[in-house]
């Protein structure tokens, strides 16, 4: 496993690491495969572990905070978010000061952890002023609860808004942004984000390398019944409204030329890109994670990448 910085920070995480998103408490509740699954991970070499409060509304929280804690807490790196709904409550909600810091609370006692390496914002909120968001942040920092903190799906211009307020009155700046990131969801990271998060020393930790599933070839056919996909309509809107599945078929012989799979060859293209500091990918079962594993002793050439390429054209996924 090699390890990358998170931008300038000291902290080193794993080129890949497992997340918790609709996995570990939602598809996957047999705390026994979840220690199968998590531990095969760690075993590996990934350190770095992604949850969220919302992720089955806090049991993917407990469930991987379940198996972490037999590890030495300090080879772990854990993070959490915070933003989406928790309750009907109209202050259980967004990015105010009162959600954050009643929400962090939450997070530590689900996890059984006395501190989160990192917490996202987990979207940018219209209703709260970045100034409180921010400060909110650095004080959770000046607690000890947290260690770095960061962003989720903001945009160039309000990450960067975020840094000139840190800058301005001298608080922890955020570390991280997380994007959507894959062959076919590039043009805004690269377009947009990286021109902000690079100068600005802030490390990418992407979700969805493979496009939910897209770019392992699963969907070449049709949407299979039980698939993540067929179970949740905002991906299907999302991952199969412009129609990318016959650009996914062709990438197939350029797999095939290199002896990998598809989804191995979705996540080696991810950490090609520098400013990536990990993929997070998810498992329901151990072999799925060992086939994703592989992808990491992968280099894409020039040559390669340049198929890819006009493979894709100009197939974008939102």
């Amino acid at each position: 496993m090699n390890y990358r910085r998170l931008g300038r920070a000291g902290l080193k995480v794993s080129e890949l690491s497992l997340g918790g998103w609709i996995t570990f408490g939602g598809s996957v509740t047999d705390t026994q495969l979840a220690r199968d699954i998590i531990t095969t991970a760690y075993d590996s070499g990934i350190n770095f572990f992604d949850i969220a409060d919302v992720y089955a509304r806090g049991e993917s929280e407990k469930l991987m905070g379940s198996v972490l804690k037999d590890f030495p807490r300090h080879t772990l790196v854990i993070s959490s978010k915070v933003f989406w709904p928790m309750s009907d409550d109209p202050n259980d909600r967004g990015l105010s000061r009162k959600h954050i810091l009643e929400s962090v609370d939450k997070s530590l006692q689900r996890i059984g952890t006395d501190y989160l390496d990192l917490y996202f914002c987990h979207r940018y909120d219209d209703e709260t002023p970045v100034e409180e968001t921010v400060r909110a942040m650095d004080d959770l920092i000046h607690q000890g609860k947290i260690l770095y903190w960061g962003t989720s799906e903001w945009t160039g211009a309000q990450i960067q808004e975020a840094v000139d307020i840190c800058e301005k009155y001298n608080l922890y700046k955020p570390q991280v942004e997380q994007p959507q990131y894959n062959i076919l969801h590039r043009a805004r990271i690269e377009n947009e984000i990286l021109p902000v998060t690079e100068p600005n020393g802030i490390g990418l930790v992407v979700w969805s390398p493979l496009a939910s599933g897209v770019l392992t070839g699963k969907y070449d056919d049709g949407v299979p019944e039980g698939s993540r996909i067929a179970n949740e309509a905002w991906l299907r809107r999302t991952h199969l409204r412009d129609n990318p599945i016959e650009a996914v078929r062709k990438l197939k012989p350029i797999a095939d030329d290199l002896g990998v799979t598809r989804a191995q060859l979705a996540i080696a293209w991810t950490l090609r890109q520098p400013g990536v500091s990990s993929a997070i990918t998810g498992a329901t079962k151990v072999s799925q994670l060992d086939d994703t594993l592989a992808a990491l002793k992968i280099t894409l050439d020039d040559e390669t990448l340049r198929r890819i390429d006009e493979t894709i054209g100009g197939v974008e996924i939102d």
